[in-house]
């Protein structure tokens, strides 16, 4: 059964997962900036290591340490943590080669791919209703992939960052599905502290492919990157104390604005009117699951009060 909220308080919540989107995408923004001098696998170690000092405090601060210290499925961290640094370093080498706008709405597909395994690997039924809105998401993913992947004169780069993007949405599909499992056994902390550390583990590796030895200044841009991601993973989780997943999540979709933005001011870019058009199918589809999910969550509330009476 899930935990009901610490209190109801919408406005506090929307702030903080305001706060959170918006420091996702300057991170985002940061790794883009340094994707011509450091290679993906290196920021991934940065962003890993330096979001542990931030998960401690904050388990720490929540009395939470020990919770997120403690696990039954070792094995499924460890695997977790395998798809979430691929998810990841495909994600990063994505922004080194495609404009923050267009990664960012590749991104959205992430629901979409969820909802298609929930069904393949957990057996979960999907309805006429959520099989229209995937099919609807499925052609914006296309129709925003397509020019990369044809055309006379698009570049290989363009092409290669496309797919690295799409499949680590479908990679991060696979950890969401992951997550539902662990979470069944471990504390959430637990899941937040053991990615962090696996990831900076298996990114370390990479070093062996040859990293930058970065200058002091550069440095300290790849902690913030690191610190960046920590501050926002704790924000998104903490406003869920304060409203409804269902509640929150349209919001998501407001790193678009925060891309275009940043994108425009930082890098000169400017989204085609193509991508924003498979951008907003793709958004179309997960606003109909989201809305099918809200429904069904009233349905089942209800039978609930029918079924096992209070009085």
């Amino acid at each position: 059964m899930a935990k009901s909220l610490t209190s109801h308080r919408p406005a506090l919540a929307v702030g903080l997962k305001l706060g959170a989107l918006f420091l996702f995408t300057a991170m985002a923004a940061l790794v883009k900036a340094l994707s011509d001098t450091f290679p993906p696998g290196e920021m991934v170690f940065f962003r890993s290591l330096f979001a542990i000092p931030v998960i401690i405090g904050w388990l720490l601060w929540r009395g939470e340490l020990a919770q997120g210290l403690i696990t039954r499925k070792p094995m499924g961290h460890v695997w977790r943590g395998v798809l979430g640094t691929s998810a990841m370093g495909l994600t990063f080498t994505g922004l080194a080669l495609l404009p923050l706008p267009e990664v960012t709405a590749i991104g959205y597909a992430t629901p979409i791919f969820t909802l298609i395994l929930a069904a393949v690997i957990l057996g979960e039924r999907i309805r006429m209703i959520r099989i229209g809105a995937v099919s609807l998401g499925l052609l914006g993913v296309l129709i925003m992939i397509w020019p990369r992947l044809g055309g006379n004169n698009m570049e290989s780069t363009a092409t290669l960052g496309a797919l690295c993007v799409l499949v680590a949405t479908m990679a991060r599909g696979f950890v969401q599905i992951h997550i539902r499992q662990l979470v069944q056994v471990d504390h959430p902390a637990a899941v937040a502290f053991y990615f962090s550390v696996t990831a900076t583990l298996l990114s370390a590796l990479t070093a062996f492919w040859g990293w930058t030895a970065p200058a002091l200044e550069q440095t300290l841009i790849l902690a913030l990157v690191g610190l960046t991601g920590g501050v926002a993973q704790i924000l998104v989780t903490t406003s869920y104390k304060f409203a409804q997943a269902s509640m929150l999540a349209p919001y998501d979709y407001t790193t678009m604005l925060f891309a275009v933005v940043i994108g425009y001011v930082w890098f000169d870019e400017l989204p085609t009117l193509v991508m924003l058009g498979g951008a907003a199918l793709v958004i179309a589809g997960n606003v109909v699951v989201i809305l099918r999910e809200r429904q069904l969550g009233l349905e089942r509330a209800k039978a609930r009060s029918v079924t096992d009476p209070k009085g």
